[in-house]
């Protein structure tokens, strides 16, 4: 009788081949999908640029960005498109419908100066509504703390993070933005 040793044993040249094997796939297609990653990041910018704000229609947004992570109603019959960016990018775009269906605004709104219009006691609706839907929550029990994170760009090549802190009832605490480290918190 063979012992499960041996047998292990007798497999571990052909089970090294095909680990030798795996990687030579894997290579590629993980260059593949990084390629692709930076492609799609890199549309957004010839997207906006065709179109135009009081002539395009929502079938032209919808045929650049496709469909919205969420519709926002708007006072008057607008809507605001949501197209979030998260977690890998750095920007969320509103795109406001007015009630003629023609494109009236397009914010990319992960910028400062969004950022400072979050106050202590605003509601986590009003915060997701402004800035899109963050790239990560974590909740703190012991602190009965929640924490939204959203990848930004500060205008230069820094991502940066930018983190609101929320009470039990979901009301803003404090927020602000740090730099983001290079394994991504």
């Amino acid at each position: 009788m063979v012992s499960r040793f041996a047998l292990h044993a007798a497999w571990r040249p052909v089970l090294r081949t095909a680990g030798v094997a795996r990687a030579a796939v894997a290579a590629p297609l993980l260059a593949l999908l990084m390629a692709l990653l930076m492609a799609l990041s890199g549309c957004d910018p010839q997207r906006i640029a065709e179109l135009e704000e009081g002539s395009s229609t929502e079938a032209d947004v919808r045929a650049r960005f496709g469909e919205p992570e969420r519709v926002w109603d708007e006072p008057g019959g607008a809507r605001t498109f949501e197209y979030n960016r998260q977690p890998a990018g750095h920007q969320n775009y509103m795109i406001t419908i007015g009630p003629d269906g023609r494109m009236s605004a397009l914010r990319q709104v992960l910028a400062p100066h969004q950022f400072e219009q979050i106050v202590p006691g605003m509601a986590q609706q009003e915060v997701r509504r402004r800035l899109g839907k963050p790239m990560k929550q974590m909740t703190f029990e012991r602190q009965g703390e929640t924490a939204w994170d959203w990848r930004w760009n500060d205008g230069g090549n820094q991502p940066m993070i930018f983190t609101v802190y929320f009470d039990r009832q979901g009301l803003v605490l404090r927020s602000g933005s740090a730099f983001e480290l290079k394994d991504g918190r």
